[in-house]
């Protein structure tokens, strides 16, 4: 039995040998950076922005290198620019500052800063603001006009429950505004009460958190970020964001959070990108400053007052809110000078090529070096579509230290399948992209995540059923569609979880075959919710047949996760028959057998083994508990017998299923 399914040293692939002083290279600069950032403290969020002192007064400081005059305005002294109580001085290195008497303001003020420079003038919400509000207007791209506001709660919020270690993340990606059955934004509270339960019992140990940072529109699913230490106002207070974190740390749930570092929203007045009047306080000046793909500013990781800022936020969300780590969105694009667009990455070249940007590989490095030296037990994982070597792998050999990288082209390949008739599917092609991955870091493996949903897709379940899911749904339909849907969306799961080099993800939802797509209201749908939500009334209706789906992968995940060992294993081809639709392999002490022909069953499909041995079925996808046919039953065991020399275990194996046994 193969074992230590630990990362290798980057050093041992043997392609990378030629690129080695390319490797060296990014290691020097990426410790260079750091010796050189490390004089620097990162507490950007610490010295800026408005601070009530030890002695109840009030520090504010923003950092506005051009500016000439700014003014801090706000409820307490009716938005006057020219009220001189409220005039900022000039500090050194770029810094504006000033310090006010505690009667001056009080908490949930609303405020921001006007700010002045040779030839303008603008409204700005401070960089570091960790409150920010919105409220309707007709003055606003988006309807709604932002104001910092003031939380300094008179009782602070006691923490209850420290936070959960686990060996390998199951993790369910969640979004907090449409978590709610009900046409409408939800709240963390609402999530606290209604989702963490819902979220423990199906047997996840890892939440991750999409769109916590203040965004201010809505449909941009929060990968447009204007105030990168807010929690996102619609959803609830600060509060209520610490209290959903530390409610899912009772319930043993890790929680990570989906963090965009990889740009910014382009919105001047509540955005970064011009809080002085220049483009090139955070981020690149000029062509190099915007993304051509996602209307954004791009950052730049180079200057070490942007890396300070970044770095910062790090250590804010998990020191303030507790987090147990991230997902850094947009990785691909922060790692390529051309942001990775229209490439393939066919080839070793592709990486070293000199499209790679050095600053933001440094950035990463960093980020995931402070990340594990705040707290030891974070994940982080990291969202690349290149597959550029060593992201995964430690600083000292050349890599960005993350803990965990998405396989996503596992997800990529189950989609094209959607669109080929399942008779026809290459068993061997899909089998080496489950368990292609370097072997020189840790991977999480998904059939599909929030991605595949958006508007203009559709849920992996949807690709298979197509219309009968509207109609033909509940238990006793015939259709066809609906049995084959629901038999391959069973397989699909437990193959790419029980292939999954570390980890494994799912989407809300998605576990019990959530029907439709994912949009969030806007003017092409006349700004419904109807899509912007999780109707687990069909997964709690014993009459529908999305109950089973839960049900199952529920069960599913307790196979697994009961067995402490899986993860130290690597899966083991027993006999992949493309003919015949057949892939056994064995991973621990269990054996996984799968039938994916359409029609073709195996009534004593033999399986050779090297020892005698004695196994049990423990899970069966055609269960009829799982909205299957029954055509294998559990009440039974089977022994290996001797066949020409070799020890040979049959097994019944009905089309389209699968079937896990435990050695005994």
């Amino acid at each position: 039995m193969q074992r230590n399914n630990l990362p290798r040293n980057l050093a041992d692939d043997a392609w990378l040998q030629q690129f080695k002083p390319e490797l060296d290279k990014r290691r020097d600069f990426v410790l260079k950076r750091r010796r050189d950032l490390r004089k620097l403290p990162f507490d950007w969020h610490e010295y800026f922005g408005l601070h009530k002192n030890k002695d109840k007064t009030w520090s504010f400081r923003e950092w506005l290198p051009n500016a000439e005059r700014v003014a801090l305005i706000g409820s307490f002294n009716d938005w006057n620019e020219n009220d001189p109580d409220f005039q900022l001085k000039r500090a050194p290195g770029g810094v504006w500052e000033i310090k006010l008497p505690q009667h001056k303001i009080q908490h949930l003020d609303t405020y921001g800063i006007k700010v002045f420079w040779n030839g303008g003038e603008g409204f700005r919400i401070p960089a570091t603001a960790n409150r920010v509000v919105r409220q309707k207007t007709q003055d606003s791209q988006y309807g709604v006009a932002f104001h910092a506001q003031v939380w300094e709660p008179r009782v602070k919020y006691r923490w209850k429950h420290q936070a959960p270690k686990h060996l390998n993340p199951i993790i369910y990606e969640a979004h907090v505004g449409m978590a709610q059955e009900k046409e409408g934004v939800g709240t963390y509270n609402e999530f606290t009460e209604k989702i963490l339960p819902r979220i423990a019992r199906a047997g996840y140990n890892t939440i991750q958190l999409m769109g916590i940072q203040q965004h201010p529109f809505y449909g941009s699913f929060g990968y447009h970020v204007s105030s990168f230490f807010a929690p996102c106002d619609l959803f609830g207070t600060p509060d209520d964001l610490k209290k959903l974190v530390d409610t899912a740390h009772g319930l043993g749930l890790k929680v990570v959070m989906d963090i965009v570092h990889s740009h910014a929203v382009k919105n001047e007045i509540e955005g970064i990108g011009f809080q002085d009047g220049t483009e090139y306080l955070y981020c690149h000046a000029g062509q190099r400053g915007w993304h051509p793909a996602w209307d954004s500013r791009c950052f730049d990781y180079g200057k070490d007052a942007t890396c300070r800022f970044l770095l910062s936020n790090c250590k804010y969300w998990l020191e303030v809110f507790r987090f147990d780590g991230f997902r850094f969105d947009g990785v691909t694009s922060m790692l390529y000078h051309d942001h990775g667009l229209f490439r393939t990455f066919n080839s070793y070249e592709d990486y070293f090529s000199g499209n790679l940007d050095l600053d933001a590989f440094a950035y990463l490095a960093l980020a995931n070096d402070l990340i594990h030296e705040i707290d030891p037990n974070a994940w982080t994982f990291a969202e690349d579509v290149s597959g550029l070597p060593g992201l995964a792998a430690p600083i000292p050999q050349g890599g960005a230290a993350f803990d965990f990288r998405l396989a996503m082209g596992v997800t990529d390949l189950w989609f094209k399948l959607t669109d080929i008739p399942d008779e026809h599917w290459d068993l061997y092609k899909l089998w080496y992209e489950l368990i292609n991955r370097r072997q020189d870091e840790r991977t999480v493996a998904y059939l599909e995540c929030h991605d595949q949903a958006m508007v203009g897709g559709q849920s992996f379940i949807f690709k298979l059923i197509g219309i009968d899911i509207y109609t033909q749904m509940h238990v006793g339909s015939k259709s066809l569609a609906v049995d084959r849907g629901i038999a391959l969306h069973k397989m699909a799961r437990l193959i790419t979880l029980a292939t999954a080099g570390h980890g494994y993800l799912n989407f809300m939802g998605n576990e019990f075959g959530h029907p439709e797509w994912i949009d969030f209201p806007r003017e092409g749908n006349n700004w419904s919710y109807h899509h912007a939500r999780r109707q687990w009334s069909l997964r709690d209706n014993d009459e529908l047949r999305f109950k089973p789906l839960a049900d199952f992968d529920q069960q599913m995940l307790s196979t697994i996760t009961n067995n402490r060992e899986f993860f130290n294993h690597v899966p083991e081809l027993i006999w992949l028959d493309q003919d015949a639709k057949i892939i056994v392999f064995k991973r621990s002490n269990l054996v996984f057998a799968f039938n994916f022909h359409p029609t073709q069953s195996q009534p004593q499909f033999q399986v050779r083994f090297p020892e005698p041995a004695k196994f049990t079925p423990i899970l069966d996808t055609d269960s009829e508990l799982f909205n299957g046919f029954g055509r294998i039953g559990h009440d039974w065991t089977a022994k290996t017998s001797e066949k020409d020399g070799n020890h040979v275990l049959n097994l019944y194996l009905p089309c389209r299923t699968a079937l896990v046994l435990s050695k005994s």
